[in-house]
């Protein structure tokens, strides 16, 4: 018996009039929502791990190994770069390497960082930390690649905005095929990638957000539980949406790159105050996951079971290989494409390695009971879990050293819920893009209705339509990496030349050229 309920799922009920219209959509999607699913997530008997979390690594396996492991001989490099040290004002792009990290990795940390570990360590023990980390490791070597390409075919235009990601890769890399196969095939990924924007990446976004703030109001008898208290809510929500994204890639760069940090090192100094605080039981922790990874005994279905939990969190936490992360990473400052590759390695290693693995040391050093008994089975049906009953056992944890904490991670879970929303804004507005066209008036009839998407979260859940949304983001997955694997060759060219030049000490004497000039100019 539970000693402390679940909130399975947090997103708040429609009520009246909201719930019609919610229940008539549903029953519209509910059937393609089960067959896209099915396709997308399906298994083989012999090995029941999703074929397209089977793709995503051996992406990563293939391009780690034809990089000659650039994870592990890059990052020297790839601190240089993102100091800026090879680095000039006058490069074509509209936001420094910092600042397109930050804006990459604001969609990628959040709440897979402190739902999904929970749920993984329920579903799957502490040794699916240990496969959540070894996926993330090799992850690095497929965003370098894919961020390597996404900067070397985009559009810089006269204004100096910039578009890029898969929508410009992407038919380079099928153009051998007839032309109708690279159009789609990168039409598939940019609608994909559009419906999970304004689904997932906005709508269930939104209602987290909406629905922590119930939580910590009063609960179903607050005001914020009622329509109107929703309604409002989501309308104060779109307007600080709105005055981030109206600005685009330069406005959104800003905000992430103050708010990531902050959010991020909120967390990790709580985290901190657990496992330094049982600083004693670090090593047995550590212990504790290495072996799990490894023991049969370790949840239902073995070794495969707690491998595949691994895997899948990683998957779904990072975005390694969907594409996504190209699309801010390509609106750098930079002459040469393959230097936004190396800051990119930074992304996977900072979301998992560190965040992902500071929270599981926090659970496992915490091992409350409520931790105990969720692991006994009562989690494993469904993906509710991940965002009501991961949460739960993640801040179950904190409050177990810290009672105080569950409202700061409220707020926490706000704020990378809102940053997450923010990046996926301009993912979908560049799919927006590629479907319609560019321009300004354009971008404005996407903004709002992302906007209006955005309020919709808060008084809508629209389960099965953001369930293909889930399902869609996969797609991108299978697309964005099959034309990954076809430029390969050009992204190992951009590489050796870059990492020659550094060597000969070119890009040194460029950046100190930049250096002087700028030191001119201001004294002019």
């Amino acid at each position: 018996m539970l000693t402390k309920p679940l909130i399975l799922p947090t997103q708040a009920e429609p009520e009246g009039v909201f719930a019609t219209i919610d229940s008539a959509v549903n029953s519209v999607f509910a059937p393609f929502n089960t067959w896209i699913n099915d396709v997308v997530f399906w298994s083989p008997s012999f090995f029941p791990m999703p074929w397209i979390v089977m793709w995503l690594l051996a992406a990563g396996i293939i391009i780690t190994i034809y990089l000659g492991f650039i994870q592990v001989r890059g990052i020297k490099t790839a601190s240089e770069v993102i100091r800026g040290k090879f680095s000039s004002p006058d490069d074509p792009g509209e936001i420094p390497h910092y600042q397109a990290l930050t804006s990459a990795v604001s969609g990628t940390v959040g709440l897979g960082n402190i739902a999904g570990v929970g749920a993984a360590m329920v579903i799957g023990g502490p040794g699916a930390m240990f496969w959540m980390v070894l996926a993330a490791l090799l992850g690095m070597a497929t965003k370098f690649a894919e961020c390597t390409l996404g900067v070397k075919y985009r559009t810089v235009y006269d204004d100096g905005t910039v578009s890029g990601g898969p929508f410009k890769y992407l038919p380079v890399a099928f153009n051998k095929f007839p032309k109708f196969i690279a159009v789609f095939l990168t039409g598939v990924y940019a609608i994909s990638i559009f419906f999970f924007g304004v689904g997932g990446g906005n709508m269930t976004q939104s209602n987290q957000t909406y629905s922590q703030a119930v939580s910590i109001t009063g609960g179903e008898d607050s005001f914020m539980a009622n329509p109107a208290g929703a309604i409002i809510f989501g309308l104060i929500l779109a307007v600080i949406i709105g005055l981030v994204i109206l600005g685009g890639i330069k406005s959104i760069g800003k905000v992430t790159s103050t708010l990531v940090p902050f959010m991020g090192t909120v967390y990790v100094i709580a985290c901190l105050i657990v496992i330094l605080g049982n600083v004693t039981e670090v090593p047995a922790a550590i212990g504790t996951i290495v072996t799990q990874a490894f023991n049969p005994d370790a949840v239902t279905g073995g070794f495969i079971g707690v491998l595949i939990t691994g895997l899948q969190r990683a998957a779904f936490s990072n975005e390694a290989g969907l594409g996504s992360a190209p699309i801010a990473h390509s609106a750098v400052k930079t002459r040469r494409p393959v230097s936004e590759g190396f800051v990119a390695l930074f992304e996977p290693f900072i979301d998992t390695v560190i965040i992902c693995s500071m929270t599981a040391l926090t659970i496992i050093i915490a091992n409350t009971t409520f931790f105990q008994e969720t692991r006994e089975g009562y989690l494993e049906e469904g993906d509710a879990y991940e965002y009501g009953g991961g949460v739960a056992v993640t801040s179950d944890a904190f409050e177990s050293v810290i009672p105080w904490f569950p409202y700061i991670l409220a707020v926490a879970v706000a704020l990378f819920a809102v940053s997450t929303l923010i990046t996926w804004s301009y993912y979908g507005n560049k799919a927006w893009n590629w479907v319609f066209g560019e321009g300004k008036t354009k971008d404005t009839v996407y903004r709002i209705l992302f906007l209006f998407l955005t309020v919709a979260g808060c008084v809508l859940t629209f389960k099965d339509v953001l369930g293909i949304a889930d399902a869609f983001l996969f797609v991108c997955g299978f697309v964005n990496c099959l034309g990954v694997y076809f430029l390969l060759p050009k992204i190992k060219q951009e590489m050796n030349e870059y990492l020659a030049d550094r060597k000969s000490g070119k890009l040194y004497q460029l950046g100190k050229a930049d250096d002087e000039k700028d030191t001119a100019a201001d004294q002019i």
